[in-house]
């Protein structure tokens, strides 16, 4: 027969090891989240403190662009009217030496019907 003295030591610790292993597991991986848990939380608020940061710098570019744009159509209108003046300057010239031409035409004419 089969004396219970023969029996191994570790029979009855073998169908115990699922359960501590699972223990064991739960353990380490609490260890290891509070572990890092901690910063990577303010890793995650520092990141999102710096994308708001972001946000408010790229709406600042863009209000700074929109500046710059309407300056730019200011300086464009600002030429547009000193060349509209430069060539208003010419054809009140054109006009005066039309009517200079006009009246020594007129003169002419009137010289030469009285002789």
């Amino acid at each position: 027969g089969v004396d219970p003295s023969d029996a191994s030591p570790d029979e009855g610790v073998v169908e115990d090891l699922p359960l501590i292993e699972e223990k064991a597991v739960e353990q380490l991986t609490e260890g290891l989240i509070s572990h890092y848990l901690p910063d990577l939380q303010r890793s995650k608020s520092a990141l999102q403190e710096l994308t708001q940061n972001q946000v408010v710098l790229l709406e600042t570019l863009e209000q700074e662009i929109s500046k710059f744009k309407e300056c730019n159509s200011i300086l464009d209108i600002n030429t547009l009217f000193s060349e509209a003046k430069h060539y208003h300057n010419k054809l009140v010239n054109i006009r005066n030496e039309m009517m200079m031409l006009h009246e020594k035409t007129s003169k002419l004419k009137v010289s030469g019907i009285n002789t």
